[in-house]
C-alpha cells in the first residue's frame, strides 16, 4: 500500500508540472481531481477500511502527509495563478500613475455680468451713483409715478407678472429712478442695473433679463448732452468707429423720447442679415425726463431738467459676442459659457 502512495505522489507531481499554473481554472481543476469528494486522496482514505487494524495508523499518517503536501502545492499554485492574472490585467489597462489627475474646469464670469460690470465701471468714472433697486414693486413706482396712470394706453404694451393687487415683478428698472428722486435732492446722476420681468419668451426675448437705466437731473441738462454721453458710452462698448442715430419715439416718462440705434457691429453699417439690410441695430431708449415725473417725485420741473436712458444688458452681450439666441444666456451650458 505504501508503494501505491509513492506512485500517487509521483503522479501528482507529474500532473502539477503539466498544469498551466498561470491559469486559475486549470489549477482549480487539479484541486478538484486530487482533493475533491471523489478525488484521488479521498479514494486512498477510503482504502483504510480494508487494511488490518495494526497497519491503519501508519497508513493514515502517510495519507495525511500526502494530502497536506498536495493541498499546500495547489494553494501555492492558485496564489501564483491569481498573481499572474492580476499582472496581465494591469498590463492590459496600464495607467501611468505619475500623470496629473483629471482637472476641474475653471469657471469664468458670465458675458452679461461682464457687460454689467463694464457699464458700472464706465458710469462710476463719470460720477454716477449705482442703485440696484428691488425686484418686487408696487403699481405706483412701476407705472403711475412714471406718468403711466391706470387708463394710460401705454400700459397695453406691458405684459406684467402680477403677484397681488398692485404688486408685481418690475417690468423696468425705471422704478429705481423714482425711489432715488424721492430720497435725493438734485443735482445728481445715477444708474440702475438690475433684473426685470415680462411675460415674453422667444428667440430674442426672455421672461427675465437685465436692464440698466440711467438718470441725470440738474438745472441745465439738455438732450444734446444726452446724445454726447451715449455716443461716448457706445464707443466704449463697441469701439471708436461705431456710429449712433436717434429716432423719434414715445415713452410715457420722457418727452421728447427717442430710440437709439448703433451702426451694425456685424457688417460695419453696410447692411447684412443681422441688421435686416439697414446697417443699424436698435440698442435702447432715451429722452428728456417728463415734467410730470418730476412733479410725482417732488422736484420742481420749472427749475430742473434731466435725461434718462435704458439698455438691455442681455442684448448688448448678444451683440458683442454674436450670440444668436437669448436662451443660450440662461442655459447654464458649460459648452457655451466656456467660450467667454
Amino acid at each position: 500500500m505504501n508503494e501505491n502512495l509513492s506512485e500517487l505522489r509521483k503522479q501528482f507531481e507529474a500532473e502539477l508540472a503539466e498544469t498551466k499554473l498561470n491559469v486559475k481554472e486549470a489549477v482549480d481543476a487539479l484541486r478538484v481531481k486530487w482533493l475533491g469528494k471523489k478525488g484521488q486522496i479521498t479514494a486512498m482514505m477510503k482504502q483504510m477500511a480494508t487494511l488490518p487494524a495494526e497497519e491503519r495508523p501508519s497508513f493514515g499518517k502517510l495519507v495525511n502527509e500526502l494530502k497536506q503536501s498536495v493541498s499546500e502545492r495547489i494553494e501555492n499554485a492558485l496564489e501564483e495563478a491569481k498573481k499572474k492574472a492580476l499582472e496581465a490585467e494591469l498590463e492590459q489597462g496600464w495607467t501611468d500613475t505619475s500623470l496629473p489627475g483629471n482637472g476641474i474646469p475653471a469657471g469664468s464670469t458670465h458675458p452679461v455680468y461682464d457687460v454689467r460690470e463694464e457699464i458700472i465701471d464706465f458710469f462710476s468714472q463719470m460720477g454716477f451713483a449705482v442703485d440696484t433697486g428691488r425686484d418686487i414693486e408696487t403699481d405706483w413706482y412701476n407705472f403711475e409715478a412714471l406718468n403711466t396712470p391706470p387708463d394710460h394706453p401705454s400700459r397695453d404694451m406691458q405684459d406684467t407678472f402680477y403677484l397681488g393687487d398692485k404688486v408685481m415683478l418690475r417690468t423696468q428698472t425705471s422704478d429705481t429712478q423714482i425711489h432715488y428722486m424721492e430720497t435725493h435732492k438734485p443735482p445728481f446722476r445715477m444708474i440702475a442695473p438690475g433684473h426685470v420681468f415680462r411675460v415674453d419668451n422667444d428667440a430674442t426675448h426672455a421672461p427675465m433679463f437685465q436692464q440698466c437705466e440711467g438718470l441725470v437731473v440738474d438745472e441745465t441738462i439738455t438732450f444734446a448732452q444726452l446724445k454726447g454721453v451715449l455716443q461716448i458710452f457706445m464707443n466704449k462698448l463697441f469701439g471708436e468707429g461705431v456710429k449712433t442715430r436717434f429716432r423719434p419715439s414715445f415713452f410715457p416718462f420722457t418727452e421728447p423720447s427717442a430710440e437709439m440705434d448703433v451702426s451694425c457691429v456685424f457688417c460695419g453699417g453696410k447692411g447684412c442679415k443681422r441688421c435686416k439690410g439697414t446697417g443699424w441695430m436698435e440698442i435702447g431708449g432715451c429722452g428728456s425726463v417728463d415734467p410730470n415725473v418730476f412733479k410725482n417725485c417732488g422736484i420742481d420741473p420749472e427749475k430742473y431738467t434731466g435725461f434718462a436712458f435704458g439698455f438691455g444688458l442681455d442684448r448688448i452681450a448678444m451683440l458683442r459676442h454674436e450670440i444668436p439666441e437669448i436662451g443660450l444666456i440662461t442655459s447654464n451650458d458649460q459648452r457655451f459659457l466656456s467660450q467667454f
